[in-house]
């Protein structure tokens, strides 16, 4: 007999199926345990970030479900967005066609892994039972106030004609059609999470278990400031334009002023555009670049005096000019800001271009005038010399603290605090997204459908041949009696934004059957205790769930404690790979598959040139199939290698030595187990030390797991596998110590661990098998080794009662010869001794 994964793997996945070992069942009488990872989008191959994401799951719901827990481990697809269109106008065909058979295609291939998936819950959010139940939910927040429409600026690609977000326009350009990317004014349903700004925030600090740097993340892009909203007056204004609002974060800078500007979308801006030849030109140009604060950050600095001014609020006298400027947005503050060039870099690069004065507030305590922008973080202290509280050495933070009094007592003003944080626009001119169920009706307005219609269905008769959104030219589906009033109407024909699908869908997993979008399991099984997923979602995905748990609960579909959809959170790094490179006759890069390289060349011979540890891309092509990795080594041997070569939350280099050695290692446990079920040794003195390895490795393996520190226990069964194939004991112990390290193994390589634990004599399956439990008088050392370090370099070793008292451990040491050796008749200089630790000699 020998280890054969190809056998033994898909009969222990028939034999777990048949006993149910992972259906989630509600149940009061134990403790439950919901983990889940961030669920895929199908696009039609598994690759081994996959592998490794759900591995990280499964060893964590393995392990709580041997420890006595009710354990919930679902699975589901995020199946909306613009690939499968892309798919449809590219290849032909239908995106839920194409949508469907990837999602068959991939269970298909995670099937093999073995993962504790209850795959009764499984859903997909593009099957109207999942978005039917998002549209009633959508109803419940629009009756509440959390829902509302108005127009924005908004990526408008004319060639597609579709709206893009930010990340989708590059260099000014769709991304898709190359055109040259619009700012268009367009009417948009939005979320009000700005609501939710303070509780957002506030609430960052009760998630003790979410990294620290996902967290600050969320923070910042909250973005909560404390500034001074005032008004300039103004000279030389059209009518209704007396007064310029401005909200700045800087008021302690006001007397560094050296102009005013507005946004190209300001109601001056737009007033002036619509009798300014001049400046329609120039808000036309503005608005061929992104709406986001990045995109307008990069882009060069530019402006269009209006000819305007206003009047500085402690000086009447002095005189600002108000410029059109291409950089400031409309939504954040008034949509207006004043500049000081001397103390911010955008302002200083914009006032060296139209020559306006750079006046400082402020200078370095060490030193003059620097040049350019000095401009140090608020927590600075700085020798401020046009200062509200006059020349004195104040931190910013003081220094503005003082300034929004110094403006409250003279009434200019009054002090803010702003967020960052944006309504969220869910509106996207697509076809494949969740129908937003209102109905545009000429009598009745915006009538929401009523929710006995739900789901209003997308229809499946839709052709991609022409740009834009199909849903506008579908009459059949798009014209409809108004809910109200019965007149002739038309459905809203934007679709939600994908980020809506995923931002609820843990709350789905529940009660995925149930006829509201959350049911009578939801309290018990809320939170998630455990979720799991990569960095990137570390913003915006996690931030609409949280928005979302909380309108869920004002809406009634959540309690009062699921306000916080994750309880705890890991962000796992990537699976990384060697790129292998030649390049063409124009010097261009060729890539090539991991499979064509031999001893660093191509089959046809050509030296390859080795980029290291990149993340795995199959346009650079140093992609690994793990479906050809299961089929050579097994399911076991990919988990196996995924957790075990780094930490689980930096990235790990995949490499076919590490593949194969994991392989070996296996097979050498069968081996090690083997013979241990055939050995019939009498007990004898050995038995004691093994029985004490043992619960060693339950305690050092149980608190890797408990840590997230996979690779740590990892690293401990190789150990205890070492102790276990040189133990001399007894059969007995050998038996006792290879059936906990079935146990151990079965959440990390549970095929494997299945075949030791029947090989043993084991009852039923070992992944319905309790933990193990160490003796807690087992993990008391009886002696410890000591090194001996002489002048900091270790040269010897003491093995001593673990209670020995320190004067005879001295006496010990000073005994010892290769100590003597060192001292050469003189007395130590010091002699430390660290108790269990080390002994230092000076010599």
């Amino acid at each position: 007999m020998s280890y054969t994964p190809a056998q033994s793997e898909p009969k222990w996945q028939a034999e777990w199926d048949k006993a149910d070992v992972f259906l989630a069942k509600k149940d009061d009488a134990r403790p439950k345990y919901y983990v889940l990872e961030m669920f895929p989008y199908p696009s039609g191959r598994i690759h081994m970030g996959h592998v490794r994401n759900y591995t990280m799951g499964d060893v964590v719901a393995r392990y709580k479900a041997s420890c006595g827990f009710s354990v919930l481990h679902p699975m589901g697809w995020d199946a909306f967005g613009m690939p499968a269109e892309n798919a449809a106008m590219e290849q032909g065909g239908h995106p839920k066609d194409w949508t469907y058979a990837n999602i068959a295609v991939m269970k298909d291939q995670m099937k093999p892994l073995g993962l504790s998936i209850d795959w009764t819950r499984e859903f997909a959010t593009c099957d109207p039972e999942y978005y039917g139940q998002q549209q009633a939910m959508f109803l419940d927040m629009l009756e509440a106030g959390l829902v509302y429409r108005k127009s924005a600026q908004v990526n408008w690609d004319p060639v597609d004609m579709t709206v893009l977000a930010n990340e989708q326009v590059i260099d000014g350009k769709g991304w898709r059609s190359g055109a040259a990317v619009e700012r268009k004014e367009l009417t948009q349903w939005f979320f009000r999470i700005s609501d939710f700004a303070e509780d957002l925030l506030q609430a960052l600090d009760g998630l003790e278990n979410w990294p620290e740097k996902v967290r600050l993340m969320q923070a910042n892009w909250i973005g909560q400031s404390r500034g001074l909203q005032f008004a300039f007056s103004t000279v030389d204004a059209p009518d209704g334009f007396d007064r310029l609002e401005v909200y700045t974060t800087r008021p302690d800078t006001l007397m560094g002023a050296s102009f005013a500007a507005i946004s190209p979308d300001h109601p001056l801006a737009r007033h002036l555009e619509r009798h300014d030849p001049r400046v329609a030109e120039f808000v036309a140009e503005c608005r061929r670049i992104g709406t986001s604060a990045e995109a307008l950050e990069t882009a060069e600095k530019r402006g269009l005096d209006t000819g305007i001014k206003v009047r500085h609020p402690f000086d009447t006298s002095w005189e600002l000019p108000v410029y059109i400027a291409n950089f400031i947005l409309m939504d954040y503050g008034t949509g207006a800001i004043f500049g000081c060039p001397a103390h911010d870099a955008r302002d200083f690069e914009f006032a060296q271009r139209y020559g306006l004065p750079i006046e400082p507030v402020f200078q370095p305590l060490d030193a003059g005038i620097p040049p350019g922008a000095f401009a140090p973080p608020k927590t600075d202290t700085v020798r401020y010399i046009r200062g509200f509280a006059g020349e004195a050495e104040q931190t910013g933070e003081a220094a503005v603290a003082a300034a929004i009094a110094f403006c409250e007592e003279n009434g200019v003003g009054h002090g803010v605090t702003n967020y960052r944080l944006r309504d969220w626009g869910l509106s996207r001119q697509r076809y494949w997204g969740c129908p937003i169920p209102v109905v545009h009706c000429d009598s009745c307005g915006v009538v929401p459908e009523r929710k006995e219609n739900l789901p209003v269905r997308l229809p499946d008769d839709v052709s991609f041949d022409q740009p834009g959104n199909p849903l506008d030219r579908h009459p059949t589906w798009r014209d409809t009696p108004c809910p109200v009033c019965g007149a002739a109407a038309r459905r809203e024909t934007d679709t939600m934004d994908t980020f809506v699908d995923s931002s609820w869908y843990f709350a789905r997993f529940t009660a995925p059957h149930s006829a509201t979008p959350t049911g009578d399991e939801t309290d018990y099984w809320m939170n998630v205790d455990q979720y799991i997923g990569g960095i990137e979602h570390a913003i915006l995905h996690l931030l609409y769930s949280r928005f979302f748990c909380r309108a869920m609960h004002r809406t009634g579909h959540l309690p009062a404690t699921a306000q916080e959809p994750f309880n705890a959170l890991f962000t796992q790094g990537m699976v990384t790979h060697e790129i292998y490179m030649t390049r063409d006759a124009q010097n261009r890069p060729v890539y090539h598959l991991p499979e064509d390289i031999v001893d660093g060349r191509t089959r046809d011979g050509t030296p390859v040139e080795v980029i290291p540890s990149a993340k795995m891309s199959k346009s650079k092509k140093n992609v690994v199939d793990p479906m050809s990795i299961i089929g050579t080594y097994g399911a076991d041997t990919a988990r196996w290698f995924v957790m075990s070569d780094s930490p689980p939350e930096r990235d790990v280099e995949w490499t076919a030595s590490g593949a194969e050695a994991a392989a070996k290692f296996l097979a050498r446990v069968w081996r090690i187990a083997d013979e241990i079920a055939r050995d019939d040794a009498a007990p004898n003195d050995q038995d004691a030390a093994l029985d004490r390895a043992t619960a060693r490795a339950i305690a050092d393996v149980t608190q890797g797991i408990e840590g997230f520190a996979f690779n740590k226990a990892v690293a401990k069964l190789y150990e205890f596998a070492n102790t276990l194939s040189r133990s001399t004991a007894g059969a007995p112990a050998r038996r006792r110590g290879m059936t906990v390290m079935a146990q151990l193994l079965s959440p990390l390589v549970p095929h494997l661990a299945e075949d030791l634990w029947h090989m043993l004599g084991g009852e039923g399956l070992v992944a319905q098998a309790p933990w193990p439990k160490a003796d807690p008088a087992l993990l008391v050392e009886d002696q410890v080794t000591l090194p001996i370090q002489i002048n900091g370099k270790r040269r010897a070793e003491l093995t001593v009662p673990a209670d020995m008292p320190k004067a005879e451990i001295e006496a010990l040491v000073l005994a010892d010869e290769t100590v003597q050796r060192f001292l050469d008749g003189a007395a130590p200089k010091k002699l430390i001794v660290v108790p269990g630790r080390i002994v230092n000699v000076v010599a």
